[in-house]
């Protein structure tokens, strides 16, 4: 009988499969580039024939990887299965969650750890807004957007709106920020590469006239409104996920207006039935969204 190949090689074939990019799978692996190529040199070496074409612009499986790929998929398929069918799922939640909402979130899940530690919840950030639960194993995940889609059990957290907030000695220093028109006057901060939030709020406050002053991107909300509280600018937030800035006196908001987008956060959990536990976190979450 031959020898069956390692099950952690197995393992970082699948990976290594699945992003075509040794760099990418050693991220996910959590081991370096090189221990990655071994791995698969090894594994390849005992099968006899190579699973991956080493071409300049990164790896594509061989004729051998293509009929190998679903077979490893399902070996850890009935693994997972089998995990979940004889022991259980984890009493640990694992959920996802996008970084900008950290602010909102974070607080919370420290609260409802306090309160009960029978369900503890492992939190992975993640840049994304979304969420594959396909290809993703966690238990649910808060998402940015509209309505989900059905099919889904669904948590609402809250609206997005946007309001433009400042550092408190903005509103009375060198150039005071009073009216709409001071803006002009004002470094805008744009929480994202584009101006659509800003352009958003600007339209529904009514402004007519262009601001034509310096401006300045960045890549997250938090650094946006870091930047702001420093006085350095007028940024545009979320009302909910700056509130502990705005309550805390580091932010203010120099007008009242907070413009609605029509998107807002909600954790959902695949399918129809969710298990008790993130049963109850998910009403509690919700109540305490409802309750600020």
């Amino acid at each position: 009988m031959s020898r069956l190949p390692p099950l952690p090689a197995l393992h970082t074939f699948l990976i290594t499969a699945r992003h075509c990019n040794f760099t990418r799978a050693a991220a996910q692996l959590h081991i370096t580039q090189g221990a990655v190529s071994r791995q698969i040199a090894a594994l390849e070496e005992q099968l006899g024939y190579p699973l991956f074409l080493r071409q300049a612009r990164g790896l594509a499986l061989t004729r051998e990887g293509q009929d190998w790929l679903p077979r490893v998929q399902q070996v850890f398929a009935l693994i997972e299965q089998g995990v979940q069918e004889v022991g259980g799922r984890s009493a640990t939640l694992q959920l996802k969650a996008p970084t900008c909402v950290m602010r909102w979130l974070l607080p919370r899940l420290m609260e409802w750890q306090a309160l009960r530690p029978d369900v503890p919840v492992e939190l992975t950030t993640t840049v994304q807004h979304g969420v594959d639960f396909r290809r993703e194993g966690f238990d649910a995940a808060v998402i940015y957007g509209a309505v989900p889609n059905a099919g889904q059990q669904v948590c609402k957290l809250f609206d997005e709106q946007l309001t433009p907030v400042c550092a408190p000695s903005l509103l009375d220093g060198p150039l005071p920020l009073r009216k709409l028109q001071d803006l002009a006057r004002h470094m805008l901060l744009h929480p994202s590469r584009d101006e659509h939030d800003w352009q958003l709020w600007l339209q529904a406050a009514g402004v007519n006239f262009e601001l034509q002053g310096p401006r300045q991107h960045f890549e997250t909300l938090d650094m946006a409104m870091a930047m702001a509280s420093q006085g350095t600018g007028v940024a545009i937030g979320d009302w909910a996920l700056i509130g502990d800035d705005l309550r805390s006196g580091r932010l203010c908001m120099p007008f009242a207006l907070k413009v609605m987008t029509g998107k807002g956060y909600y954790l959902v959990s695949p399918g129809k039935a969710v298990a008790p536990g993130l049963a109850q976190l998910m009403a509690w979450l919700q109540a305490r969204s409802a309750g600020g």
